[in-house]
């Protein structure tokens, strides 16, 4: 059994993993709770289809996927909001538009490019396996940009989620707020494709942020719950990658869903045909925090 548990680590390439796995398992579902609350769950998966032009430039170029598909993907969350603002469409068409066009974009430019030699399946389903120590070394510092930005604007992110229209009329520039957290966003999916791959990091930003609102009481809550579940899932995808020989990405997708529907089972009362209570958030002390006029008015205090 202690085998079975640190053999693996026995080679560099788990090591690597490893740390790639729990910065994805944390950092998507820190993020992903923002995501499920504002109702974005396409945006994520939208983006992680749109950077695929920019992982190809990277490709030729002979670098790192992060180098290009960062920027890219930072200008197409940035494009994304434009598009709906600037046209009047509806945001989930703009989203789809891009969507499908800059993921079309990415797959003609990789079947005309002869001088690369990338499995589209890695792409796709993820090769945490396959990580670079520079990898590792890039992961690490995108995450500690991320957590950056989450401390910087986490009180106003909070308040445009749950009361846009207060923050609006307290000062909060709410269109500079959603573009910080499309950043943020396009950051975090860079991150978790090299694990999850384009299609799968849908789940891990989603599914272990999904199953922690089941579970907490306080947004924060969700979080930190979504962290766990969301690290606990990429490790044991990982051991299962390594020891079942499966795609990396699927078997940590397939780890957060059986948790989400053991969370959804417990919470639903479905084995007594009873019916879940939606979780009660306390946001009052964030709205006082985030707001202006009641930092002044402490202040003064």
């Amino acid at each position: 059994m202690i085998d079975y548990i640190v053999g693996p680590f026995q080679y560099s390439f788990m090591v690597r993993a490893l740390i790639v796995s729990a910065l994805v398992g944390v950092m998507c579902p820190i993020l992903g709770a923002y995501v499920i609350t504002r109702g974005r769950a396409f945006m994520g998966d939208a983006l992680a289809h749109a950077v695929l032009p920019g992982m190809v430039v990277a490709f030729l170029l002979g670098i790192s996927p992060f180098f290009a598909a960062v920027p890219a993907g930072i200008v197409v969350a940035v494009l994304m909001g434009a598009v709906s603002r600037r046209t009047g469409i509806s945001e989930d068409t703009s989203i789809g538009i891009i969507f499908a066009g800059m993921f079309a974009l990415g797959l003609v430019m990789l079947s005309r490019a002869t001088t690369i030699n990338i499995n589209i399946e890695d792409l796709l389903l993820g090769q945490v396996l396959g990580v670079s120590q520079t990898d590792v070394f890039v992961s690490l510092g995108l995450t500690a940009l991320v957590l950056a930005g989450l401390y910087a604007f986490h009180r106003q992110l909070v308040y445009t989620t749950f009361d846009p229209v207060g923050a609006a009329v307290v000062g909060i520039r709410t269109s500079l707020v959603e573009y910080v957290l499309l950043a943020l966003l396009a950051l975090v999916i860079v991150i978790g494709i090299q694990a999850a791959g384009i299609v799968l990091v849908m789940a891990m930003l989603i599914t272990p942020a999904a199953a922690a609102y089941l579970l907490a009481r306080r947004f924060v809550g969700v979080m930190v719950i979504g962290a766990l579940i969301g690290a606990a899932s990429a490790i044991a995808g990982l051991y299962l990658s390594f020891h079942a020989d499966l795609p990396s990405g699927p078997a940590m997708a397939l780890v957060a869903t059986a948790i989400f529907a053991a969370a959804a089972v417990s919470k639903g009362g479905w084995l007594v045909g009873g019916k879940g209570d939606k979780p009660a958030f306390r946001f009052g002390r964030f709205l006082r925090l985030a707001t202006p006029d009641s930092r002044e008015s402490r202040n003064d205090g």
